[in-house]
């Protein structure tokens, strides 16, 4: 560990994108700290004002504060990619090891189910299972969540296929350990490297397209801050007070820019044949 947090360290990707990640972690962490103003409350003799020492970063269409809105939305952001990334690593990674170790009808039958997911892009099988299960927090989660679970199962299975035929597995397998164990001793440690680096980057893809549909209108429900939501509200103000949609697209720029650097600050970090190359 100590050497893949020295090799990050050295990594200007890795190093640009952690910032990125923990400015936004502080954010949102001490958003009741960086901004006197309530995120939700409506000041409508302040409506479409431009920055100013009072609003730095100006007001929205019924007068709150565009800043106070993007910490205070930060912390969802930063919810809804992390459980939504969750709910791919539950379902996906054991999905893959299964497919992978076992083969034969199994990996068929996992596979197929893959491919039909895949046939969608991530958004549409999003904004399909949005669809289907209502609008909302949690349904905008669980959607985003199931749309990456192809990404780790096709992941994991492909490392799995080639670890499960080296030396030492097949001695295990030999000597009369079950799967189970050899599964979880052997296996899914040597897979994990892969996994973390596309749950790192799957961040990214998750926060842009929850962002998606709140501008739709199909996410998180106002008066809650979401980005996706303030572009979605701001939209019909791009020309007269562009500030309203101008910001909260910088920072899902900012956000998504932060994990996709990390991940591939990761990669370079974790992977052994990048390093070799280096």
């Amino acid at each position: 560990m100590a050497e893949v947090a020295k090799r990050l360290r050295r990594n200007p990707s890795a190093v640009a994108g952690g910032t990125l990640v923990g400015l936004l972690v502080l954010a949102g962490l001490f958003a009741p700290l960086l901004t006197p103003y309530d995120p939700t409350k409506q000041e409508l003799l302040n409506v479409l004002q431009g920055p100013s020492w009072a609003h730095p970063l100006g007001t929205d269409n019924l007068g709150r504060d565009i800043l106070a809105r993007l910490l205070y939305g930060a912390r969802l952001t930063l919810f809804m990619g992390v459980f939504a990334v969750g709910v791919g690593l539950v379902v996906g990674v054991p999905l893959g090891v299964l497919s992978g170790y076992y083969r034969g009808w199994v990996d068929m039958a996992i596979q197929r189910v893959m491919d039909l997911m895949l046939s969608f892009t991530t958004f549409l099988l999003a904004l399909a299972l949005v669809s289907l299960l209502g609008v909302g927090l949690i349904n905008v989660i669980v959607a985003v969540g199931i749309s990456t679970i192809p990404r780790f199962a096709r992941l994991v299975r492909s490392s799995v296929l080639t670890i499960r035929e080296v030396a030492y597995v097949e001695a295990s397998s030999a000597l009369g350990a079950r799967d189970g164990r050899i599964l979880w001793r052997h296996v899914l440690p040597n897979a994990l490297a892969p996994v973390i680096i596309q749950a790192t980057l799957s961040m990214g893809a998750t926060i842009l397209t929850a962002a998606g549909l709140g501008f739709l209108g199909l996410g998180v429900q106002p008066p809650t801050p979401e980005w996706g939501a303030m572009l979605g509200e701001g939209r019909n103000y791009i020309f007269t007070s562009p500030n309203v949609t101008t910001f909260p697209g910088l920072a899902i720029f900012a956000a998504v820019l932060g994990f996709n650097l990390l991940g591939d600050g990761l990669r370079d970090a974790l992977d052994p044949q990048l390093r070799g190359a280096r």
